[in-house]
């Protein structure tokens, strides 16, 4: 079920510009190629919030997933001699901002040995990226770390890419996955669908994404070097909507801390967190701009 607004291009076109800068719109996949270089320092306050957020959310994440997928039975020596570890996925990992994140709380909760990990993107330009931000975090890093593979899967086309995914992602499927600011550019039973099928029965998926509230004003991109604006495409896509779609998939929303009667977190911009955020947070107060929600596959 995609969004009724359609695409935030089309809905942006029927309103006035807000400044005079030229805007180029550009295949999804391309305009990530492009955003590459940049996409961790250009400014963005919801990546930032996204950052924020997830330090909570992926550690109770990786407790879920752990509970049901790794007994407290199984001791830790039994774990390191499995041939094939539980696989977490980082989908659309993009340059590996989350990944990251995900790699730490597996450390911190000493579950290095228990899982492998894949990140998982539509752009080459994004997945150098984070391969070598994955490297240095392992060079860096004074503890054990999970297992890591990066590759190619275009959401868009996953029929094309699923050939090029470890084979042992579709023979088991995945324990759980993250999708953190990606559902934004995919029609929503595109969406589900492509993270149904790399996941087994009772796994877990954690989905962020950008709040209709901000989408009905605003899209990802980024300024590149002529000073024009370079826009993927994106959909506008309202909450209800998203539930709706995954139910469609065969997901069932899980309670989490903070969620609402819906099971879902919203975040929006005060003051307060325009201070954290940033500068080009503040025009945001008072927006909804951001919000997260856990599934489990039936």
């Amino acid at each position: 079920m995609t969004s009724k607004m359609g695409t935030i291009q089309e809905l942006l076109a029927t309103k006035p510009p807000e400044n005079s800068q030229k805007t180029q719109y550009v295949d999804t996949v391309e305009a990530y190629d492009k955003w590459a270089e940049v996409y961790d320092t250009d400014g963005n306050f919801l990546q930032r919030l996204d950052t924020i957020e997830m330090r909570s959310l992926l550690p109770r994440f990786i407790d879920r997933v752990s509970k049901r997928f790794q007994p407290e039975s199984e001791s830790e020596s039994e774990i390191k001699t499995k041939t094939t570890r539980p696989t977490l996925v980082d989908l659309g990992c993009g340059t590996g901002r989350n990944t990251i994140q995900l790699l730490s709380a597996l450390s911190t909760a000493n579950k290095a040995s228990s899982f492998s990990v894949i990140g998982l993107d539509a752009s080459r330009g994004m997945l150098d990226v984070a391969r070598t931000a994955t490297r240095e975090y392992a060079a860096k890093s004074a503890t054990q770390i999970p297992e890591i593979e990066l590759g190619i899967l275009d959401l868009l086309q996953p029929e094309v890419s699923k050939t090029q995914l470890p084979s042992g992602l579709y023979e088991t499927g995945a324990v759980g996955v993250i999708s953190t600011l990606v559902l934004e550019h995919i029609p929503l039973e595109q969406f589900f669908a492509a993270a149904a099928e790399i996941m087994r029965s009772g796994a877990y998926l954690l989905v962020t994404n950008m709040h209709a509230e901000m989408g009905m004003r605003s899209q990802a991109g980024f300024t590149d070097e002529r000073g024009v604006k370079v826009r993927p495409t994106s959909y506008c896509h309202d909450i209800p909507d998203v539930l709706a779609a995954a139910r469609g998939a065969g997901f069932e929303v899980e309670d989490v801390v903070g969620a609402g009667a819906d099971g879902v977190i919203v975040r929006g911009v005060d003051g307060e967190l325009g201070d954290v955020l940033g500068a080009r947070a503040k025009k945001w107060v008072g927006v909804r701009v951001w919000f997260g929600v856990c599934f489990v596959k039936g």
